[in-house]
């Protein structure tokens, strides 16, 4: 007997369609800062372009020494040059104040140098029965401390009120200075007869200790085909700002966000100063604020409204090696606390921010 047909299959029930997936939240920042936070520091990075590319125009070559010094101005901080004669410290001081807008002094510092020849002294009236007090060099807006280490202990000491707490005081009395304030001082790395090696707590008062270098043999030549196209000494530099404005862009830098685990990250630089072997004394808490607010200055520069872990590191050596002091034994090798700094870079977990 033939076998029954096999009954049809149920018609499989209908799929029903996938729902379409949510698209992905995007990713909030952690920081937002507000438009006007933001307008102001692009205002800075601007304005911080303008500046550099005037003083390239008389600094060949130097650009990153150039854009060190804007940091340091930005963090109203005093800057010191190690380096030989001849590189265009004086030179890129002056042409700074001349960009800036601001008022110039100029100090030769030499052993028969008296504090009260730089801070101002009080000087007697005859007409008027009274003291009346003289402002020194000191009163000024950018002070070029020359060859510093060539004047006595005692007047180099009379800087450091002025340099810390920008003022100065005669007698009894304080007097402020005009703001902004800033000294960049000069000293040559190879003469050591007839100097005063300056001390740890003066040191620890530059915000970043640098040189200029050479120049290679194409700015060489670049700088000799400038002169002879100029066809005289002096280069014309434009204003590009003024005083108060200067003293707005530091205050703008003060808005730039520090993640907190960047600034665990500067935390972690300065204290690993204190724990290296091959480090006598290491960097104090000024040193760590010195990386904050050079760090700040740095993202300002470029029109950031925050600081990144390859800001702290770009300028790390600069703000912190000079306040570290090698043990001897190393010292006599020849070692560098710069080469330290760098060191400790590299061991230090960097951030994923």
């Amino acid at each position: 007997m033939p076998a029954a047909p096999a009954a049809p299959a149920a018609p499989a029930a209908p799929v029903a369609p996938a729902a379409p997936a949510a698209p992905a939240a995007p990713a909030q920042p952690k920081h937002q800062s507000t438009p006007e936070v933001r307008e102001r520091l692009t205002a800075v990075g601007a304005i911080a372009n303008a500046i550099s590319a005037e003083v390239q125009k008389v600094i060949i070559g130097k650009s990153h020494v150039i854009d060190n010094v804007l940091i340091n101005i930005l963090s109203n901080g005093n800057l010191l040059f190690e380096d030989y004669p001849g590189l265009a410290k004086t030179l890129m001081t002056n042409t700074f104040a001349d960009a800036l807008g601001c008022d110039f002094k100029r100090v030769q510092f030499t052993p028969d140098l008296l504090p009260a020849d730089i801070t101002g002294t009080n000087i007697y009236d005859a007409k008027k029965g009274e003291f009346t007090f003289k402002p020194g060099p000191l009163f000024c807006n950018l002070l070029l401390a020359d060859e510093i280490n060539r004047a006595p202990p005692k007047t180099q000491a009379a800087l450091l009120e002025a340099m810390q707490e920008k003022q100065v005081t005669i007698g009894t009395v304080t007097h402020k200075l005009p703001a902004p304030f800033i000294v960049m001082a000069t000293q040559n790395p190879v003469e050591q007869e007839g100097t005063y090696p300056l001390p740890e707590a003066q040191l620890d008062r530059f915000m970043f200790k640098m040189s200029v270098g050479y120049p290679d043999r194409a700015d060489e030549d670049e700088i000799l085909a400038r002169r002879i196209a100029r066809g005289k000494d002096a280069v014309d530099v434009d204003v590009i700002t003024d005083p108060q404005r200067v003293i707005a862009m530091q205050q703008a830098c003060e808005d730039v966000y520090v993640d907190p685990a960047i600034r665990m990250y500067m935390v972690e630089v300065v204290a690993r100063t204190r724990e290296d072997p091959r480090v006598l004394v290491g960097a104090s808490p000024r040193g760590s604020q010195a990386l904050l607010k050079t760090s700040r200055a740095a993202a300002a520069m470029r029109g950031r409204d925050f600081v990144t872990p390859d800001d702290v590191k770009a300028i790390a050596e600069l703000a912190i090696a000079h306040r570290m002091i090698l043990k001897p034994e190393h010292q006599i090798k020849g070692l560098e606390a710069g080469e330290v700094m760098q060191s400790i870079l590299r061991e230090v977990p960097v951030p994923t921010v």
